[in-house]
């Protein structure tokens, strides 16, 4: 089998490609500051190693935190604290969690068992603190179960602040932790395990698939979780059973969650290649020298677009050459061969097929698919009110700033028109007075002195002479007195013409 692998890879491109296997399980960073990210491969029924990567690196969880929120939740029902009927309430703190999410009005109930499908397919914020909420009647309470849960099952790495995941710098746990955190949701609870594998869930007319993209894709799938936030990455916890032996995987740290899947699938196909009995056992892997998680946020969002949570439809069928076939039976003892495989070209060209059809399972609100029908028919009758007032308010709100701009033009147009007709009363007030009003400015006052006199020249007769009255002036030489001074006396035609000197006067007076 080793010159089959060699025949295929070469020895020469097993070591050229080995500081590419890293990349591709995970490695990020820099030399001076490299982050390893946690893989873990191993057997269920015997809890056997298969492969693992910084198993016990603590890592931010994110929504693979819901299996152990549904751990406490099941282990309550088991010891009849609870039941798969108990209704859970949104509360305002409940509704107020960000995406992913329901967004369910605070006071909606649900049972808990359509909760914990929602969870577990949605991955909704809003109902995992619910049903912290209700069940632990306060988040913190919820927590210190999920804490007392953790360690009796032998949870060693673990920390739980919250019962969604959002992000919290107190809350982690490690890829160890996360597989024997499946074995006991199948050891303990064999009757749910389907809870894990819904394809999808119908709320009313909606219909949403399960945000694992290796349901109905990879074939022998049956579980578990995923999640997201940036300081953690993608992140799955997967199981699947081929041949009637149980597989369980997990993956953190991935930038997409396409390559979370793919390597997922990868490492499932190498897993049930190895006869898994030759592996440590969970209990006996080493504690990590790590105090804390990194955050992962530079190499999975910095800089860029946060990525989509939905991996999206599957284009391409897989590759024929698999792990399983480059790798073989020969390199369950030889690590690096199979991270050498998992790097070749074929491997990171690879992607999944597409989704079989979806099988949603219906869920509702209230304690019956009757009630929960009614309850939406209510809310839509209020939602489609609320809108027609909203509506009804714009429109009013409309007409009522038209109105106003009419009134503004009009009281403008008034204005205007006041404006014109005081004007043209001023001016038949100044025609009407004959001339224009002293304190007019722009004309010359009807009181001001008369133009200068002129000069005396030629075929002008003196200023002063034309002053002078007549009346005043002592008769003189060759001038003729005036006609009135004389009594008006009848002559007889045959008078004589007037003397001479008269007439020189009046030549004189012409000039």
């Amino acid at each position: 089998m080793l010159h089959h692998i060699i025949g295929r890879l070469s020895l020469g491109g097993l070591l050229a490609r080995a500081a590419g296997a890293a990349a591709l399980l995970g490695v990020f960073g820099g030399a001076a500051s490299a982050v390893t990210v946690p893989i873990l491969v191993a057997d269920v029924d015997s809890g056997r190693v298969i492969y693992s990567q910084a198993p016990t690196d603590p890592w931010f969880p994110a929504s693979i935190t819901k299996l152990m929120t549904t751990y406490v939740a099941l282990d309550l029902v088991r010891q009849g604290r609870a039941s798969m009927d108990t209704l859970i309430t949104i509360s305002p703190n409940a509704a107020a969690e960000p995406p992913s999410k329901m967004g369910f009005k605070p006071g909606t109930q649900l049972t808990l068992g359509n909760a914990l499908k929602i969870i577990m397919v949605k991955s909704a914020n809003d109902v995992a603190f619910a049903i912290g909420e209700s069940l632990g009647g306060s988040i913190d309470n919820f927590a210190a179960m999920m804490n007392d849960s953790a360690r009796r099952i032998g949870m060693r790495d673990s920390r739980w602040t919250n019962a969604n995941g959002l992000p919290d710098p107190q809350q982690w746990t490690s890829a160890r932790d996360m597989a024997i955190l499946a074995r006991a949701l199948i050891r303990d609870f064999p009757d749910d395990h389907d809870l894990f594998s819904i394809s999808a869930i119908q709320f009313g007319g909606a219909v949403i698939p399960n945000h694992n993209g290796l349901l109905g894709r990879y074939p022998g799938t049956d579980g578990m979780k995923t999640g997201f936030i940036c300081s953690g990455g993608f992140n799955v916890v997967a199981t699947a059973t081929r041949g009637g032996r149980r597989i369980v995987a997990i993956v953190m740290g991935q930038p997409s969650a396409r390559e979370r899947d793919v390597k997922t699938a990868d490492l499932f196909d190498y897993g049930f290649a190895q006869d898994g009995g030759n592996g440590p056992g969970l209990d006996a892997l080493p504690a990590s020298s790590s105090a804390a998680p990194p955050d992962m946020r530079p190499y999975v969002c910095g800089g860029k677009k946060v990525p989509a949570i939905d991996e999206g439809p599957g284009a391409v069928s897989a590759s024929a050459t698999t792990a399983a076939q480059l790798v073989g039976g020969a390199a369950a003892s030889s690590p690096s061969l199979a991270l050498a495989a998992f790097s070749s070209p074929g491997m990171r060209a690879r992607t999944l097929p597409p989704r079989a059809p979806l099988q949603p399972v219906a869920v509702w609100i209230g304690r019956s698919p009757t009630e929960g029908q009614q309850i939406l028919a209510q809310q839509a009758a209020e939602a489609q009110a609320a809108a027609a007032n909203v509506r009804a308010a714009r429109l009013e709100a409309a007409k009522a700033r038209r109105e106003a701009a009419l009134a503004k033009r009009q009281a403008a147009q008034a204005a205007a028109k006041e404006a014109a007709a005081q004007k043209q009363a001023a001016k038949a007030a100044a025609k009407a007075s004959g001339g224009v009003p002293h304190s007019a400015s722009a004309y010359t006052s009807s009181e001001s002195a008369s133009m200068p006199e002129a000069k005396p020249g030629k075929g002008l007769t003196k200023a002063k002479d034309a002053a002078k009255p007549a009346a005043h002036k002592p008769p003189g030489k060759g001038v003729a007195k005036p006609a009135a001074a004389k009594p008006a006396v009848a002559k007889p035609v045959a008078a004589k013409p007037a003397p001479k000197p008269a007439k020189k006067a009046a030549a004189k007076s012409d000039d």
